[in-house]
């Protein structure tokens, strides 16, 4: 599911949900409709992708993610070489796919290994970027992600009443 933010007030995109689709055997997926509708006005367009760093994942989003990414890169200076890793990580790594008129895009070999695909991938919704996985491997990281922040809910519900750590 996609959501315009404009009818809250809202100027970002927000990506929600998980989508299960198949991928064939010449690599191509269908980028789920709400995710299309996100990324350009008129359902069509592109969405950049990267291997994760993080694991066997990919990491997608507009260009608009990419833009905030270089931003908050470019303020840590010229000569950081944690700027430096990040560039290589994202941008270094990062494909540009134009999407078809029925809004699938053709993930390259290695992205596809990268991430284990294999007939099917679940797009990920994470608010504004979105992440691509192989489907068992996404089982576990959203049981892994439960557990953590039924953790960490106390720590959260701190920090959004302002009071911090």
């Amino acid at each position: 599911m996609g959501v315009s933010l404009a009818s809250f007030g809202l100027r970002r995109a927000m990506f929600i949900g998980t989508h299960i689709v198949g991928v064939d055997a010449k690599g191509r997926a269908s980028v789920p409709a709400p995710f299309r509708a996100l990324l350009s006005g008129d359902g069509k367009g592109r969405v950049f992708v990267w291997p994760s760093y993080r694991g066997p994942w990919l990491e997608a989003g507009d260009a608009a993610l990419l833009a905030r990414y270089q931003a908050a890169l470019s303020a840590r200076g010229e000569f950081d070489d944690l700027r430096d890793d990040f560039d290589y990580a994202i941008f270094g790594e990062a494909r540009s796919l134009d999407l078809d008129e029925t809004g699938r895009a053709s993930l390259p070999e290695d992205l596809r290994a990268h991430a284990r695909l294999e007939g099917k991938a679940a797009f990920v919704g994470l608010s504004e970027r979105f992440e691509i996985w192989s489907p068992p491997l996404l089982e576990a990281r959203v049981s892994e992600a439960r557990a953590r922040a039924a953790e960490k809910r106390a720590e959260l519900a701190r920090a959004a009443s302002g009071g911090g750590r």
